[in-house]
């Protein structure tokens, strides 16, 4: 029995797939706070360069993959696709488990697809330095990274509750050359502010998205850099679903479910979205499920409305699934999955039913990932194991109704990094919110 599905570097996509060529009904545009009124693209320039807008707003079906970047992508993919044999035993399932492990990135997640994609743009564009925000500290460490292959400075403001939990990611940071602030911090006028109000303020998300704007716009030849939510982010990711297309070909199935951890929505699109188009264009019957902590539950609790992308309120007004922008969430510890919103894109799409949402505790996601390194060998991050709580529930489901189902999830990255949080929940002083 095969378990393990490769590809060779010929196989690394030449194109990335575009969701918005295929949707059934158009996403509504991005407003101006003030005007109401759809944000025209050169108002964008100020924090993205001309490249990256365009590819924001792009119509075409596939965009060309620059060579420079699929020579550093042949540094990690393609990525290996399996099949959790032992995790199907433990389960006592007879679905097949297939998942799709971007974990073997250097930076040790998907972050990396964008990443380098976002600084090559930024370094042809002329850009001398990013600034970004980091929840968990998968983005901060994989911009940091492709920052140092392009020659491109980085500053990294880091959510303060994960720049505690987490002192490995920040260190990666700072390895790969990057500078790395605890968000709220006291480099930016927003976050002087929050520090006046409560000197013991966690952070958020989208408050470290508001100082990293409030950052580049003040600095001379820096753009912003983001690492989920917007459209390019997520074409960029699309390789992730490419390639699983290629690889589920070659294991002689096709899924019959399809699973991804949202926080921003980033990798769950990178997964799903090519199996939306065969879903949208040739009527395959997927069901593809995004699934949130019940901590920060945007898709399952919030409401669907146009809403900011940041807590101080400076970016355009974007259609979205939200729990309102100043929304703070718990301290979980899948730091990547507290934002208020919920990428447009996905939003739109669970809007019109092309998706679904679960939402799961982090005690099950904990004990569901614990099982599922005891049986595959790999340590998963907390925001991956969210996936894999949802992907057991539907094995679960199946092995009670006698079906052999076929389950495809991404593992978006590992938990090497993370292993404090392990501790807790192994010592069983992890709980609920």
């Amino acid at each position: 029995m095969r378990t393990r599905f490769d590809l060779t570097q010929a196989d690394i996509p030449k194109q990335w797939y575009n969701l918005l060529a295929d949707l059934p009904e158009p996403l509504p545009p991005p407003l101006h706070p003030g005007t109401k009124q759809p944000v025209p693209p050169e108002a964008l320039l100020a924090i993205f360069p001309e490249n990256l807008v365009q590819q924001e707003m792009c119509p075409d079906r596939f965009v060309e993959i620059p060579e420079a970047v699929r020579e550093i992508y042949a540094l990690w993919r393609p990525t290996p696709l399996l099949r959790a044999v032992r995790f199907e035993k433990a389960l006592q399932t007879p679905a097949h488990i297939y998942y799709k492990y971007e974990g073997v990135s250097p930076a040790g997640s998907h972050k990396v697809n964008t990443s380098v994609a976002q600084a090559y743009f930024n370094k042809i564009a002329g850009t001398k330095r990013l600034a970004t925000e980091t929840g968990a500290g998968q983005w901060g460490s994989s911009l940091a990274l492709a920052c140092k292959l392009f020659d491109l400075e980085c500053t990294v403001y880091m959510v303060k509750v994960s720049y505690q939990q987490k002192p490995y990611r920040r260190m990666l940071m700072h390895t790969w050359g990057a500078t790395v602030h605890p968000s709220p911090s006291d480099q930016t006028n927003y976050g002087r502010k929050l520090l006046a109000e409560d000197p013991n303020c966690q952070g958020s998300l989208g408050i470290a998205i508001s100082e990293a704007i409030e950052d580049t716009v003040t600095h001379p030849h820096t753009k912003y850099s983001l690492g989920s939510v917007l459209n390019h982010v997520c074409l960029h990711q699309t390789v992730i679903g490419l390639e699983a297309l290629k690889q589920m070909e070659l294991a002689g199935e096709e899924p019959d479910a399809l699973f991804g951890c949202c926080g921003g929505g980033s990798n769950f699109a990178g997964l799903v979205f090519p199996f939306l188009h065969k879903k949208i264009r040739e009527g395959k019957k997927y069901r593809i499920v995004g699934v949130e902590p019940t901590a920060c539950p945007s898709m399952t609790k919030g409401e669907l409305r146009y809403d900011f992308g940041d807590t101080a309120e400076t970016t355009p007004l974007l259609m979205m699934y939200t729990l309102g922008h100043k929304f703070m969430p718990p301290p979980i510890h899948a730091g990547g999955l507290r934002y208020h919103g919920m990428s447009p894109l996905v939003s739109h799409a669970l809007k019109l039913r092309l998706i679904e949402a679960e939402a799961y505790h982090q005690t099950e996601v904990f004990e569901r990932a614990t099982l599922f390194a005891r049986t595959e060998g790999i340590v998963p991050a907390p925001e991956s194991a969210h996936a894999i709580a949802a992907v057991a529930a539907e094995a679960l489901r199946a092995r009670e109704a006698g079906q052999k189902r076929v389950i495809l999830f991404n593992l978006s990255g590992h938990g090497l990094l993370d292993l404090s949080a392990y501790e807790s929940f192994l010592n069983g002083k992890l709980q609920d919110v």
